[in-house]
């Protein structure tokens, strides 16, 4: 029971990650300055407040892809990386013990 919460509240990370994420890039590209691509030259006429707007969003999107890329490495890669390697120790440990 308790690895099914843990699981939930695990995949509940993630999508909240991926929701930050959409909806960062969202606001950059659709909402803030109403451009749907990146400023490019027609940055020069647009105001210093709507450029900062962007890149405040910019930076928030950013925090969260590396917070998802952490927390993926650290709850998924990072075991899996452990376990063939702890693996592969404790067999060696065992058939040296043993022979």
């Amino acid at each position: 029971m308790l690895n099914k919460r843990w699981r939930i509240i695990h995949n509940l990370l993630i999508l909240n990650f991926i929701v930050e994420i959409v909806y960062g890039t969202y606001m950059v590209f659709f909402v803030v300055g109403g451009s749907r691509f990146p400023l490019l030259r027609s940055a020069l006429e647009t105001p210093i407040e709507i450029i900062m707007k962007r890149r405040l969003y910019a930076i928030e999107t950013w925090l969260a892809i590396g917070g998802l890329a952490i927390y993926l490495a650290v709850t998924e890669l990072l075991p899996r990386r452990l376990g063939k390697y702890g693996k592969s120790r404790s067999s060696e440990a065992t058939s040296s013990e043993t022979g």
